[in-house]
């Protein structure tokens, strides 16, 4: 069932409180996030001023042509929402969100983020940085002191410059069976003790890694003394108001309300053995929350500038391209300046395929979510040819390659 929302006459103002005009809850807003983010209306003049400036009527008409096509021919089952400037162009639902049960997909129904999670997992240990409690180039050590690789800093594990094997490729099946469902303190306790051998020496090049961000959710833990889903709730969901976002190892029952199931093709992908390991994946949302989670970076809610700065800056320059990793974020950089052009991450696991990419100089953004493998989630080329107003993008740019 296709539920079309061609243009939707809203616009979301995200506004940050911590302003010269209170200087003295600023410093403890770069800590601690309170009420940030919150919702205001344009005024009809203003609305029809924005609308006028970015061409929202004619993005929004285009918009609805390309995804009524891509839920045709593409099947694309999932949720899109799309904004610039704070007005949602175009946000739509097509399929199911559990294709056995006809359970029709909703604007608040839940996927499992994949490696999208990643991002919430680097923010989590910039805040702890801001508030003075780890520093980047902390060994790993400092917080697992039986760790055991030499020269791993807490920004090798940030940028994937660890240099340490994926845990889903070396943990042996001997593991598996005696604990199909291993955590991160599981791996932890594995890596410690059977010390599997790097693929090469840390800060040597980039080698992207879920150990990395498992490891860093570990992190989190010991340096907060709270869960990792704990902190994430305190310090980055709630006060944004993300109410529709969860780890996959919440006790809390509301995870499985409008909770979406995966799938490859027509078969329902049963749990998966690493399926509780966190922080590299395992934060389920919607694509409201999404929009929320980029209107908090963006607007400088969630971050002091400077440190988003650092989190944007691109970290792996070893070979020549335009694709490039800061910490946390996925990034496509214009070769002249070599700052980003478009912050992105994408995400993969079991049947979901998730996106969330922006334009930090044109302020769009596209969250798609879906819940059935199907690699056009990845072919945004037509999307940002509308967004930017122009017939071609970046040649580089080539469909498939996120």
């Amino acid at each position: 069932m296709i539920r079309t929302i061609a243009f939707l006459a809203l616009v979301v103002v995200f506004s940050c409180n911590n302003t010269s005009d209170n200087q003295h809850q600023a410093s403890h807003l770069h800590h601690t996030l309170v009420d940030c983010v919150s919702d205001k209306s344009l005024s009809p003049e203003k609305l029809a001023e924005v609308k006028k400036r970015i061409k929202a009527d004619e993005k929004a008409a285009r918009l609805d042509s390309l995804f009524q096509r891509k839920f045709k021919l593409e099947r694309f089952n999932g949720n899109v929402l799309i904004a610039q400037q704070g007005v949602v162009l175009y946000r739509n639902s097509n399929g199911y969100a559990q294709v056995e049960k006809k359970d029709t997909l909703r604007p608040d129904s839940k996927f499992q983020l994949a490696s999208l999670s990643k991002t919430f997992t680097a923010v989590a240990i910039l805040k702890l940085y801001e508030a003075g409690k780890l520093s980047l180039e902390d060994s790993v050590k400092k917080f697992i002191p039986q760790f055991p690789y030499s020269g791993i800093q807490v920004k090798s594990l940030l940028s994937h410059r660890s240099g340490l094997p994926n845990y889903a490729y070396v943990l042996t099946d001997s593991v598996r069976k005696r604990n199909p469902y291993p955590t991160n303190d599981d791996i932890v306790r594995w890596y410690c003790a059977v010390k599997p051998r790097p693929y090469n020496t840390p800060n040597t090049y980039f080698s992207y890694s879920n150990t990395n961000y498992a490891l860093l959710a570990t992190i989190v833990e010991r340096v907060s003394g709270k869960t990792f889903e704990a902190f994430l709730q305190d310090s980055i969901f709630k006060p944004l108001g993300m109410k529709n976002t969860w780890l996959i190892t919440t006790q809390n029952d509301s995870l499985n309300q409008l909770r979406t199931a995966g799938y490859q093709h027509n078969r329902r992908l049963p749990k998966d053995n690493f399926d509780d390991v966190v922080g590299d994946k395992g934060v389920y949302s919607t694509m409201d929350d999404i929009f929320r989670w980029y209107a908090g970076l963006s607007g400088g809610c969630v971050l002091r500038p400077e440190t988003l700065k650092e989190a944007f800056t691109p970290r792996s320059f070893e070979k020549r391209g335009i694709r490039n990793y800061g910490y946390g974020f996925r990034m496509h950089v214009d070769e002249a300046t070599k700052q980003a052009k478009y912050v992105y991450h994408t995400g993969w696991w079991k049947g979901y395929n998730t996106l969330m990419w922006f334009s930090p100089k044109d302020k769009f953004v596209i969250i798609l979510l879906s819940n059935r493998y199907n690699r056009s989630i990845y072919q945004i080329k037509p999307i940002l040819q509308i967004l930017e107003g122009k017939g071609e993008v970046d040649a580089e740019i080539e469909e498939g390659m996120f």
